[in-house]
């Protein structure tokens, strides 16, 4: 975490490469890699990003380079505010910070509704059908062989290690006791893997968002001001990206009706992406839940090495382990809809 005492040193920065004098500095609960802020100079707002020691910062300048490119597909996206110099990502005595016009929105924490679900696959199609010949996604994606290479005995260990340090305590607070019965679960499900492996027909890899949740998504009601923090292009599978915010897990764990739903999602997107093969389509929600039954985000970090926000990541674990079992209950039924909405397109 940085040192809340930074700031002054950050407001120097932000004076010197920016020009941005007289600037006040609100820092925001949101965020588990970058210290961010709401940044007020007169009456304008802006949105600044501190990066820790040891940042990409290549990286970060590849991910600015990527929501630029979304903008000129018509994704409304952030818009980096350059410095003085032209430098969109500035490093300058220790300091590193990116700053960003404002834009006006919220992240929906309970479930896209299905205006928003089709603003969000509209969207998502755009960002796909702009990064279809991205130079980045010609070559092999390594990060698809090992994911579809699971390490299971490490995932059964880390999962084995987890319970005892929750078991092992003196005294368990509340979330002790619910890591202790989801771990337990999700240890259980983990011989389910091979076969949903086995399961997936061959996929379409590309350039992505990288990122493409609800946490990374601006809305003003119904309509969606900004997509957020692009990562560094990188070739990975179109249905992971499409399965994970169509089961998204606010929507599978909050919304009764959640397969149509996701299914809503996916009609939008494929009004935008049309050309995305059907295989593709049925195979996201499956896609989806390995992705989720091979990752024990949150609760990792809450016994290992807790993350900016440990609170924000207890409730994501408890939710995405939720989302996983409903999804591993239900997968026929959601299948056979992603592939009659494919059929439909």
């Amino acid at each position: 975490m940085l040192d809340p005492q930074a700031q002054p040193d950050l407001t120097a920065v932000l004076a010197c490469a920016y020009g941005l004098t007289g600037i006040a500095l609100e820092r925001l609960p949101v965020g588990q890699v970058t210290v961010n802020y709401r940044a007020r100079v007169g009456d304008r707002l802006l949105f600044v990003k501190h990066y820790p020691d040891g940042t990409d910062l290549t990286a970060e300048q590849a991910a600015i380079d990527q929501t630029r490119l979304a903008g000129q597909y018509q994704v409304p996206v952030a818009t980096p505010r350059p410095s003085l110099d032209g430098d969109t990502v500035v490093r300058q005595g220790g300091i590193a910070v990116s700053v960003w016009e404002w834009v006006p929105g919220a992240v929906v924490q309970d479930g896209l509704n299905p205006a928003q679900q089709r603003a969000a696959g509209h969207a998502l199609g755009r960002i796909h059908t702009a990064f279809t010949g991205h130079p980045a996604g010609a070559g092999p994606s390594a990060r698809l062989k090992k994911w579809m290479n699971p390490d299971l005995a490490k995932l059964d260990a880390t999962t084995g290690k987890l319970l005892g340090i929750a078991g092992e305590r003196a005294q368990r607070d509340a979330f002790d006791e619910q890591a202790l019965r989801t771990l337990a679960e999700r240890r259980a499900m983990l011989p389910r893997i091979p076969d949903l492996l086995a399961g997936l027909p061959p996929l379409t890899t590309q350039v992505l968002h990288g990122d493409y949740s609800a946490v990374n998504l601006l809305f003003d009601g119904d309509e969606l001001t900004a997509v957020l923090d692009f990562l560094p292009p990188d070739p990975f599978l179109v249905a992971y990206e499409l399965g994970r915010i169509a089961c998204d897990p606010r929507t599978v764990v909050l919304d009764e009706d959640w397969i149509t739903a996701g299914v809503n999602l996916v009609g939008a997107y494929l009004e935008t992406n049309p050309h995305l093969p059907a295989a593709d389509v049925t195979a996201c929600a499956r896609v989806a839940l390995i992705q989720l039954l091979t990752s024990l985000y949150g609760v990792k970090q809450h016994y290992l090495k807790p993350g900016l926000i440990q609170e924000d990541l207890d409730q994501f674990w408890l939710l995405r382990h939720a989302a996983a079992t409903r999804l591993l209950d239900n997968l026929d039924t959601v299948e056979r809809a992603l592939a009659q909405a494919a059929h439909d397109r």
